[in-house]
């Protein structure tokens, strides 16, 4: 069985070893390739589909940012961690809303990026930044006043997406099929204008909820 595979994709070689020291303290096991361009990135990824892919949004000499929404197209699998400069709110809610695991800024203290990295690798919503001050969530403008526009049912599976339970875990905590959590699941992402499972998963954990719905809803059915 191949190795894990982790593609750390940031010009600033300093920058670039930090994170992959971290990386190597995390998944000892995991094998981790540097890429200083987004095209060997590119090229490394469709090698090998990765498990996660630390990007960098900006890079010398280049105003354009890197379109999160091609990467997650490609690799909808893969866990994508942004790591930039660019600490922008604008910038946060745009890669977050197309798709990005998370988003960790380059401004943050070394150990900060450690913690930030080592919650986006559990796999948590984490969107951390040095004007935020602490961890928080994306939030898409107007996306909580969105929430009187979801069905209560819908509601329910925002709240166990945000607890972390896979559509089949929803499906056994809600007694429905897993085809219908998928409708669901499809359907408030429209409503919320997100485009991903962890940009809900963020978006819920701004505004509390999820942090133990489940183990709450479960009692409630046996009473």
């Amino acid at each position: 069985m191949p190795q894990d595979l982790f593609i750390v994709a940031d010009d600033h070689p300093l920058f670039r070893d930090g994170l992959v020291r971290l990386l190597a303290q995390a998944r000892p096991d995991a094998l981790i390739e540097e890429a200083a361009t987004l095209d060997e990135a590119l090229q490394l990824a469709r090698a090998q589909t990765p498990a996660g892919i630390l990007l960098d949004l900006m890079y010398s000499g280049d105003s354009a940012w890197a379109s999160i929404a091609d990467w997650r197209l490609e690799f909808p699998a893969s866990l994508l961690v942004v790591v930039s400069m660019c600490e922008d709110p604008l910038v946060i809610e745009r890669v977050m809303s197309q798709g990005a695991s998370a988003f960790i800024g380059k401004s943050l203290p070394p150990s900060e990026v450690a913690e930030a990295l080592m919650a986006a690798l559990k796999g948590e919503p984490v969107v951390r930044s040095a004007a935020q001050g602490g961890f928080a969530a994306y939030e898409p403008s107007a996306a909580a006043e969105r929430f009187s526009a979801l069905t209560a049912r819908q509601f329910e599976v925002l709240q166990l997406i945000t607890d972390g339970l896979s559509n089949k875990e929803i499906a056994q905590v809600l007694r429905i099929s897993p085809f219908t959590v998928r409708i669901h699941v499809s359907a408030l992402l429209s409503v919320l204008n997100l485009s991903s499972r962890s940009a809900a998963a963020a978006l819920g954990a701004r505004h509390g909820l999820g942090a133990g719905y489940r183990s709450a809803h479960v009692r409630e059915g046996e009473r």
